[in-house]
């Protein structure tokens, strides 16, 4: 459980992989954001609600005012202990959505404005109050949408999906094999059986292939340059991409400019 404002934020915002269910209020500037399937675009005044247990990439809107998110993250025991105290209906969320646009609501508005006397620097709100915000925030998500109860208190595990329809849609993603393997719901032994009977290879080197025939296409048919993508193709750094591109192709990345014409572009 932490309550997060202030440019530490945007480093949360980073992260690919989402342990817990967050609350996203924008106070200043904008995000967008991509989970596989469907893309989201968040502005000034607007509140989201991110679900646990998905993929996500951020990208900041340019805004003079810069970028204020302020972020609530809500662990697993947070919530069963809440659940004890005030007992709400587990009703069936149907939507699929990884981010969920919060109504708006003088009662969210209001909460926001309740918290600034409790900063405790940039990172989160005085812990004599922590406690008690968030259960006031968490009680306002639920008055203003009560459906959020059946995403909320929902504890069980990843299940069991088709790994081959996951794989190919979230190759993209920087996140770990045994992430990769706990989201599909499978052990990481599980996962790397069930991986090489469908795609004949290992994860790691199968991951590896398919975001480097991804950033040939976009060096060698959409003319981009590899400072313009690597990062979104999963690569940790723009030299890890060059090494890679290089070991596979044989030489490094390049830019077509005409025809049998290629130009060195790191």
């Amino acid at each position: 459980m932490r309550a997060i404002t202030g440019d530490s934020s945007v480093n949360i915002l980073k992260e690919q992989f989402i342990p817990d269910h967050v609350f996203i209020y924008v106070a200043k500037g904008g995000f967008r954001v991509f989970d596989g399937n469907k893309s989201y675009t968040f502005k000034a005044g607007d509140a989201c609600f991110a679900r646990k247990n998905r993929l996500a990439k951020y990208e900041l809107l340019d805004s003079i005012d810069g970028f204020e998110p302020i972020i609530f993250c809500f662990d697993e025991l947070f919530l069963q202990k809440f659940l004890k105290k005030d007992q709400f209906e587990q009703t069936h969320f149907l939507s699929k959505d990884a981010f969920i646009h919060i109504q708006e609501s003088t009662l969210v508005e209001s909460f926001i404005q309740s918290i600034k006397p409790y900063y405790k620097g940039v990172m989160q709100i005085d812990e004599l109050f922590e406690e008690v915000k968030y259960e006031e925030l968490l009680l306002i998500l639920l008055k203003i949408q009560p459906e959020l109860a059946g995403i909320l208190f929902d504890f069980r595990k990843p299940g069991k999906i088709d790994l081959e329809e996951f794989m190919n849609r979230n190759f993209k993603f920087n996140v770990s094999i045994s992430r990769f393997a706990y989201l599909t719901g499978r052990s990481l032994s599980a996962f790397k059986r069930d991986f090489k009977t469908i795609f004949d290879d290992t994860p790691s080197h199968w991951l590896m292939q398919m975001r480097l025939r991804e950033a040939y296409l976009l060096l060698n048919k959409k003319n981009q340059k590899p400072s313009d993508f690597y990062l979104d193709l999963g690569f940790e750094s723009l030299s890890h991409f060059s090494t890679s591109f290089k070991k596979m192709y044989g030489h490094a990345p390049t830019k077509n400019l005409g025809k049998n014409t290629h130009s060195y572009i790191i």
